[in-house]
C-alpha cells in the first residue's frame, strides 16, 4: 500500500478540520488582464467579488475551489455532496477575504515564517499537531518520523503527493503566521491600575434608587405632528440603522407535474410484465435488486409486521408463487415468499471486530479473525480476547456485549447469523465492518418469521406528462409576457398564484419549491415587474416535480433602505422622539423647584417605585423593564442624587438615589486587571480582523454563479 493512500485514510476527517480552524491560506492567483469593449463587459460579469478594491474573477475563485476538492479526492473523499460543496465554497471565500486584508498587514511589518520554522514544525522535536496526526502510529499513536520522511522523500517524484503535501503544509504556515500576528495584537494591550478599579467599582457597588416613570403611550399619538421635514431629518440622522442587504421578492406559478392515467397504466403494466420471471428465477433477491425503485432488505418479520395486503398470501407459506399486483402508497408491487424459520425475536449476543485497514489487508483481518475463533472454541475467554483485540471499541470494554436487540437492528450478515443460530453457539461471520466472532448468549422463545421479497415500481410522470405540462407553462409565458398580463391571465383563470417575499441572493431554498437555486440566481439578474428568465433566456424553470413562471416584483439593492420603504419604522420613531420632548418638558415645568421624588410623584401624579441592588451590569430594573440609560444614570450617581428627566426605552424617568452600597474591599484589583486583559487579548484579535475587514469595502457576488 503506497503512503499517499495510507494518509487518505487518515486524513479525511483532518482535512474537515484544518480547513474550518485555518482560515489563512494564500495561493495568490493571477487576475485577468484588462481590455475594452466585449472584453470589458465579459470581464464586469465573471467578476464575483471586489475586495479592498482588488477583483476577482469567477475563473480565480472556481479555479481555488477546484483545487480545495481535488485535496478532497485525494484525502479519499470521491463523492462531494452539495453540503460538503457549499462549506468549500465558504471556506475558499474566507480565505481570500483574510489573505486580501491581512496579508497587506503582514508585508506592512514584515511579519512571516522563515524555512527554519517550517522545518522545526515539521522535523522537530515537538511537530505540529497536523504532523503529529497525518503521520501517528496507528497502534501507539505516536509520531512515526519513518513514515514521515518516506513521505517527504516521496513528493520529490510523486505529484500527487507533493500536491497533498503542499496544502498541508500551507495551512501550518499560515496558522503560524496568524498566530504570531494574533500575540503581537494581544501583547500590545494593558490595562491600567485606574481603568481596574473604575471596573472594581462599577461591578462592586450596587444602589437602591426610586424613581417615577411616564410612558410614551400615555401620549396620544394624534397630539404630536410629524411632516415630511421630521421624518427626512430623523432618517438622515440614523441612517447607519437602515442598511440593507440585497433582497429581491417574486411572484410565480406553478405547474404541478402529476402521473397520467397512461403513466398509471404503464407503471401497472410493467410491474405485470415482470411477474412471471419474478416466479420462476432461482435468486430472487437478485432479481429485486435489479428490477424493483428500492433494494432488498433481508429482514424476517412476523405475520403482524408484514402489510395487511399480502398476510393472506403469506399465510399460505407458498414460495412457488407471487402475488399481485396491488397498489400500496402509490407503487405497483408484487411480492413472493422467500423464507420462512421459526427465529426468535430477540437476540442477546457478543463479539468481537476484526477490520481490515491501513496496516491489516482483508485476508490478513479473516486469517486474525479465524484465529481467535479457534482459540475460543479450545476454552480461552471470550470476554479477555474481545477487550484485547476487538475492533468495536465500543463493546470491547464490555467484553464484546451487545446487549439485547431485535431482529433487523443489526446489518444483514450480522443479523442472520444471530437470528438464525442457538443459544451457546460461536459462528463468524463476514459484513462491511469486517470479520465478526459471535457468541449468542440467549435468545427469546420463537416465533413463525417470513423473509418477503417485494419488487416495486412508483408511478410517476413519464416524459410525455413532462413534456405536455413543460408546453403548458410555455403557453403561459409567452401569453402573458408582462407583469400586467400575468395578474390578469391569474384572475381570469382562477389560479393561485404564490409569493416568495426578502430572498437574500445567496438563499438556497424557497418553501415549496425542491432546489430552487437556479431560479433565485436569476431572480437577482432581473429588473423589477419583469418576467424572470434563466442564462438561455428561457421564462420557465424546472424545479423538481414543478414548472414555474415568476415574475420579479420587488428589489432592494444592498445600502440604505429608501426613505420610502422603512417610512413606518422612521414614522414610529419620530412619534416617540416627539412624544419623548412632550413630556419632558411637562415634567422640567411641574417638578420645578421639588427636590423630593415623594413630592415629584404627587406633582406628576405617578406612582414612586423602588429598584433595588441594582449594579452597572444590572440587565433590568423591575416594573420598568429594560431601561440601560436609567441603570448608567443610577449606578454611576452619589447618594442622595436626583436625575433630571432621563429618556428611556418605554418613556421619561426622574431618579433619586437613596443608597450607594459600597463594597470597599471589592474584588483583587490584580485579579481584575488580569481578567480585563485577558478578556481584551481574546477579543483583539477578532475585532482587529473584523475592523479590517469592515474598511476593505468587500462585495460579494459568488450568487450569480453558485
Amino acid at each position: 500500500m503506497s503512503i499517499l493512500q495510507t494518509l487518505r485514510e487518515r486524513a479525511g476527517a483532518l482535512l474537515a478540520v484544518v480547513i474550518g480552524v485555518s482560515l489563512l491560506f494564500f495561493i495568490l492567483g493571477d487576475f485577468l488582464g484588462g481590455g475594452s469593449g466585449q472584453t470589458r463587459k465579459m470581464k464586469d460579469y465573471y467578476e464575483i467579488a471586489k475586495i479592498g478594491g482588488r477583483s476577482i474573477s469567477y475563473q480565480e475563485y472556481d479555479d481555488r475551489l477546484q483545487n480545495l476538492v481535488e485535496i478532497y479526492k485525494l484525502s479519499g473523499t470521491s463523492n462531494i455532496t452539495e453540503a460538503m460543496s457549499e462549506s468549500m465554497r465558504e471556506d475558499i471565500w474566507n480565505k481570500m477575504i483574510m489573505e486580501e486584508i491581512l496579508g497587506e498587514e503582514f508585508d506592512n511589518i514584515g511579519l512571516g515564517v522563515s524555512s527554519e520554522e517550517v522545518e522545526t514544525m515539521v522535523l522537530g522535536d515537538e511537530p505540529h499537531p497536523i504532523v503529529q496526526q497525518l503521520f501517528a502510529n496507528r497502534e501507539t499513536g505516536v509520531l512515526d518520523k519513518s513514515f514521515l520522511v518516506n513521505f517527504l522523500k516521496s513528493t520529490e517524484f510523486d505529484p500527487q503527493a507533493k500536491t497533498y503535501w503542499l496544502f498541508f503544509e500551507n495551512e501550518i504556515v499560515n496558522e503560524k503566521i496568524s498566530t504570531k500576528f494574533n500575540n503581537l495584537i494581544a501583547k500590545g494591550l494593558y490595562i491600567t491600575s485606574k481603568q481596574a478599579e473604575f471596573e472594581n467599582r462599577l461591578t462592586s457597588n450596587t444602589v437602591d434608587f426610586s424613581f417615577v416613570m411616564k410612558q410614551y403611550s400615555t401620549v396620544p399619538d394624534s397630539s404630536v405632528t410629524v411632516t415630511r421635514a421630521d421624518l427626512e431629518k430623523y432618517y438622515n440622522k440614523h441612517k447607519e440603522e437602515y442598511r440593507q442587504e440585497a433582497r429581491r421578492s417574486m411572484e410565480y406559478i406553478e405547474f404541478e407535474v402529476v402521473p397520467s392515467e397512461m403513466d398509471v397504466m404503464n407503471t401497472e403494466q410493467g410491474i405485470i410484465d415482470l411477474i412471471e420471471e419474478f416466479r420462476e428465477t432461482e435468486t430472487p433477491v437478485q432479481f429485486i435488486n435489479l428490477s424493483s425503485d428500492s433494494r432488498h432488505d433481508e429482514v424476517y418479520m412476523t405475520v403482524d409486521e408484514l402489510s395487511e395486503m399480502i398476510r393472506d398470501f403469506v399465510l399460505q407459506e407458498n414460495t412457488e408463487e407471487v402475488y399481485g399486483p396491488y397498489l400500496e402508497n402509490e407503487t405497483y408491487k408484487i411480492a413472493r415468499l422467500i423464507d420462512v424459520q421459526n427465529r426468535p425475536d430477540s437476540v442477546h449476543a457478543r463479539h468481537i471486530l476484526i477490520s481490515p485497514n491501513a496496516y491489516r489487508s482483508k485476508e490478513m483481518a479473516e486469517n486474525e479473525a479465524d484465529s481467535l475463533m479457534q482459540l475460543i472454541i479450545s476454552g480461552e475467554s471470550f470476554e479477555s480476547l474481545a477487550m484485547e483485540f476487538s475492533d468495536d471499541q465500543g463493546s470491547a470494554q464490555l467484553g464484546g456485549d451487545l446487549g439485547w436487540f431485535e431482529e433487523g437492528r443489526m446489518v444483514v450478515p450480522f443479523n442472520n447469523a444471530c437470528f438464525e443460530a442457538d443459544k451457546g453457539d460461536v459462528v463468524m461471520v463476514e459484513s462491511d465492518f469486517g470479520y465478526h466472532i459471535i457468541e449468542i448468549l440467549d435468545q427469546s422463545s420463537k416465533s413463525r418469521k417470513y423473509h418477503v421479497g417485494i419488487v416495486e415500481r412508483a408511478i410517476e410522470p413519464g416524459s410525455a406528462t413532462y413534456q405536455e405540462k413543460y408546453a403548458e407553462a410555455s403557453r403561459f409565458a409567452g401569453n402573458n409576457n408582462s407583469y400586467q398580463k400575468f395578474n390578469d391571465a391569474i384572475a381570469n383563470e382562477g389560479l393561485n398564484k404564490k409569493l416568495a417575499t426578502d430572498i437574500a441572493p445567496d438563499q438556497k431554498t424557497l418553501p415549496g419549491l425542491e432546489s430552487p437555486r437556479a431560479l433565485i440566481m436569476a431572480l437577482f439578474e432581473t429588473q423589477e415587474n419583469n418576467i424572470i428568465l434563466d442564462n438561455r433566456e428561457q421564462a420557465v424553470f424546472e424545479i423538481g416535480d414543478k414548472f414555474v413562471v415568476a415574475y420579479c416584483t420587488d428589489l432592494k439593492e444592498e445600502g440604505y433602505a429608501k426613505l420610502t420603504d422603512v417610512e413606518t419604522d422612521v414614522r414610529f420613531a419620530v412619534i416617540r422622539e416627539k412624544k419623548a420632548e412632550k413630556i419632558m418638558g411637562e415634567l422640567n415645568n411641574k417638578t420645578e423647584g421639588l427636590d423630593n421624588i415623594e413630592d415629584i410623584g404627587s406633582a406628576l401624579n405617578l406612582k414612586v417605585n423602588e429598584a433595588t441592588n441594582i449594579s452597572f451590569n444590572s440587565y433590568s430594573i423591575p416594573a420598568a423593564g429594560v431601561e440601560p440609560a436609567v441603570i448608567a444614570t443610577a449606578s454611576s450617581a452619589p447618594e442622595g442624587f436626583l436625575s433630571g428627566p432621563v429618556k428611556g426605552n418605554n418613556g421619561i424617568f426622574i431618579v433619586y438615589v437613596n443608597n450607594v452600597n459600597s463594597n470597599e474591599e471589592g474584588q483583587n484589583i490584580d485579579f481584575i486587571r488580569n481578567r480585563l486583559i485577558s478578556a481584551f487579548e481574546a477579543r483583539a484579535s477578532f475585532e482587529v480582523y473584523e475592523a479590517l475587514k469592515e474598511g476593505s469595502d468587500i462585495v460579494d457576488r459568488r450568487y450569480k454563479f453558485y
